[in-house]
C-alpha cells in the first residue's frame, strides 16, 4: 500500500491532522496502535466503556479565550460546551488529624470549559468527518525506513505484518513514546533521541479516580465538589457531573507509580472512597460505581521514564528533528506546539505546523 502521508498515531493530534490534510486534498492514512481512536482523550460510561455521555478519564477542560483555536475547532464542529461547576465551598484538608475546612470559592477566570458528551465528543466529530478507510486502528507502526526514495513504515496489526510506503509522516505521538518504540533506520542522530527521551509525556504520569453518584449531593449542601488535600491518597478533587446530570466527583492521586502499586487499586479505591467521607460527607461513602485510570499502565501513553512526574511540557521553538530525517518527518503530538504544550490546544497546534511542514515538501 502507497499513500502521499502516513500519521502514525489516532489521538486529537493525528485526527486533526487528517482533517487538515483532507481539506487540502492530500491523500493520507492513519495509523492507531489502539482500537480506538482518541489516545490520551477517553470518555467512558459507569462500566468503563466508551460512551457519547461519558466521564473524562483523559483530559476535560480547554479554556476558550487562552485557547482560540480550540474554541474555533469545537465551534466549526457543532460541539456544544458548558463550564465546569464551581458555586459552592472549597474544602481544603491539610492533614489527617485536622478537620478539613470549607472556605469560599473566588471566581476562575478564564473559567474551565467542558465539552457535552466529554471531550471524546471532539474525536467522535473528527472520525465522522473523515474518510473511514483512511483511518486504521488496532494497526503498530514498529519500523520507518529510507528506501528508494520514499519512507516504508513497518506495520503490525495482531500477528499479521504489512509495509505502507509513503512520502512524508506525520507523528502524532509523544516524543518519549517514539524514541522507545519506533525504530528509525537510517538512526536518528543522538540528539534528537536525547531530547525525545527528555521530553515530558504530558498525563503519563498521573492516575484519575471517579465516584459516580445518584445525585450531586455535595452541592445541596453549599460545596463546589472542589477540594485539595495533603492527606490523600487524591490531591486535588473536582466536580465532574455530566451536563447530562450524571452525579461524579473525580481527582488525582497524589501517589506515584511505584507507590500506587505498592498499594495496589482496590485499597487505593477504598481509601479514594473513605477520603471523599472526609471531605463531603457520609452520602460519599455509597457511590453507585467507581471508575479508575493508571496512564502509566497505558502501554501506548508511557514509558518507563514516565512513571515520576517531571514537570509539564513546556514550549520549545527548536525543531524536533535534525539531519536527513527533518526534511520526510514532522512531529505533532501536544508536548511539541510551541505554544501550548500539554494542552488540547496543543494538540492542535502542532498538527496544523506539522500540516504546513508537510504541504510544503510534498
Amino acid at each position: 500500500m502507497r499513500t502521499t502521508v502516513a500519521i502514525v498515531g489516532g489521538g486529537l493530534s493525528g485526527l486533526y491532522a487528517a482533517r487538515l490534510l483532507t481539506d487540502l486534498g492530500i491523500e493520507f492514512q492513519l495509523l492507531e496502535a489502539r482500537n480506538r481512536f482518541g489516545g490520551r482523550i477517553l470518555s467512558v460510561d459507569a462500566k468503563g466503556d466508551l460512551s457519547p455521555d461519558g466521564f473524562d478519564l483523559g483530559p476535560s477542560w480547554y479554556w476558550p479565550a487562552m485557547h482560540p483555536r480550540m474554541a474555533r475547532v469545537v465551534e466549526d464542529l457543532g460541539l456544544p460546551a458548558f463550564a465546569q461547576h464551581s458555586e459552592g465551598d472549597v474544602v481544603i484538608e491539610r492533614s489527617r488529624s485536622e478537620a478539613p475546612r470549607r472556605f469560599p470559592t473566588m471566581r476562575q477566570e478564564p473559567a474551565s470549559m467542558r465539552l457535552v458528551g466529554g471531550t471524546g465528543a471532539i474525536v467522535s466529530a473528527l472520525v465522522r468527518a473523515l474518510p473511514a478507510e483512511r483511518l486504521h486502528p488496532d494497526v503498530r507502526v514498529t519500523r520507518i525506513a529510507m528506501q528508494d526514495g520514499g519512507l516504508h513504515l513497518s506495520l503490525r496489526a495482531g500477528a499479521t505484518v504489512n509495509e505502507l510506503v509513503a512520502e512524508r509522516v506525520i507523528l502524532a505521538l509523544p516524543p518519549r513514546l517514539l524514541a522507545s518504540t519506533i525504530d528509525f533506520k537510517p538512526a536518528l542522530d543522538s540528539a534528537t533521541l536525547a531530547r525525545w527521551g527528555q521530553t515530558a509525556t504530558w498525563m503519563a504520569p498521573h492516575a484519575k479516580f471517579f465516584a459516580l453518584y445518584d445525585r450531586a449531593f455535595w452541592r445541596e449542601s453549599g460545596l463546589s465538589g472542589t477540594a485539595q488535600s495533603n492527606a490523600g491518597p487524591l490531591v486535588e478533587i473536582h466536580d465532574a457531573t455530566s451536563a447530562s446530570g450524571s452525579a461524579a466527583l473525580f481527582g488525582f492521586f497524589g501517589l506515584d507509580r511505584k507507590q500506587r502499586l505498592a498499594v495496589g487499586e482496590a485499597a487505593l479505591v477504598n481509601a479514594s472512597i473513605a477520603q471523599l467521607v472526609r471531605l463531603f460527607g457520609p452520602p460519599a461513602g455509597q457511590p453507585r460505581a467507581t471508575l479508575f485510570k493508571d496512564w502509566t499502565a497505558d502501554a501506548f501513553t508511557s514509558t518507563e521514564a514516565d512513571e515520576l512526574a517531571d514537570g509539564h511540557p513546556v514550549p520549545d521553538p527548536r525543531s524536533w528533528i535534525t539531519g536527513n530525517w527533518a526534511s520526510y518527518i514532522s512531529l505533532a503530538s501536544s508536548e511539541t506546539s510551541a505554544t501550548n504544550p500539554g494542552y488540547l490546544a496543543g494538540a492542535l497546534d502542532a498538527a496544523e505546523r506539522a500540516v504546513q511542514e508537510t504541504a510544503r515538501r510534498i
